[in-house]
């Protein structure tokens, strides 16, 4: 991915959808396609069209006499994850036709006639692909690690807190083994997956892990006795933990359609 379209897509993602500069004002949409080769998801920003309830793209890759990659992997994998403003859903992607792929490709360049300038720059017949869009809804699995970090954060609150005797231990003991729960999950199985899917999150993970091991410890600690200090720096590492761990995993979570460790 380019630095450009690395720009577009953040800005697209904090502002639900607008975007500046050379996009400023146009129909602008995020597509999520699976490599035909690598099995990687990858993000490209995209002119769209409203058909009904499909949306349509263009693979005109500014007139170039090669298909975009992206166009090679809804060929080859046509579950797709499509954000349009601030809504998210899977979609089936689909090339059109013979005079639909004419009429619809005419239809944009009237409306842009950039696409018409594309379409005349190259010998190659500019793809269409209408997105379907899925009735069911993506759930946002971003959004549940953040909630698993608030139950963490408020189970820690409680033994803070000072819970009455009787109830102090069992508090520990819910937050610790809920902890230990939570972040082997993640070392064993979640990240060697998102460390696949997106090599680019290794040196992250690799941030993620080593805090493990420190937090780890600090449970372990608590476990035996529930002394002040120690709560403390349990707290203090896990909120500057779950902050970081937020910031880079929560919009990568979001972009997939499916847990494949599931």
């Amino acid at each position: 991915m380019t630095d450009f379209n690395q720009q577009v897509i953040e800005e697209f993602r904090a502002n639900g959808g607008k975007v500046g500069g050379m996009f400023e004002g146009a129909p602008l949409v995020l597509l999520t396609t699976t490599g035909a080769k690598s099995g990687r998801r990858r993000t490209n920003p995209a002119v769209y069209l409203r058909d009904g309830e499909r949306v349509l793209v263009f693979a005109s890759n500014a007139g170039a006499d090669a298909n975009p990659a992206w166009y090679h992997n809804v060929l080859a994998n046509p579950r797709v994850i499509v954000e349009l403003g601030e809504e998210r859903f899977a979609a089936r992607a689909a090339p059109l036709e013979g005079e639909e792929r004419d009429r619809m490709y005419a239809r944009q360049s009237a409306i842009d006639p950039a696409f018409a300038a594309y379409q005349e720059g190259t010998g190659r017949v500019i793809p269409v692909i209408a997105l379907y869009p899925e009735t069911e809804r993506l759930q946002a699995f971003g959004d549940e690690l953040a909630r698993i970090h608030d139950y963490l954060r408020g189970e820690l609150a409680k033994v803070r807190e000072g819970a009455p005797a009787g109830d102090l231990r069992a508090h520990c003991l819910t937050f610790c083994d809920a902890m230990t729960f939570h972040h082997n999950g993640e070392d064993r199985v979640a990240f060697p997956h998102l460390e696949k899917l997106f090599p680019e999150l290794k040196e992250p993970l690799d941030r993620l892990r080593a805090e493990h091991t420190v937090i780890a410890e600090l449970v372990g600690e608590l476990r035996e006795a529930a002394e002040p200090g120690t709560l403390d720096r349990i707290a203090n590492e896990l909120e500057a933990h779950f902050t970081y761990e937020e910031e880079q995993l929560v919009p990568v979570l979001n972009s997939l359609e499916s847990v494949p460790w599931a």
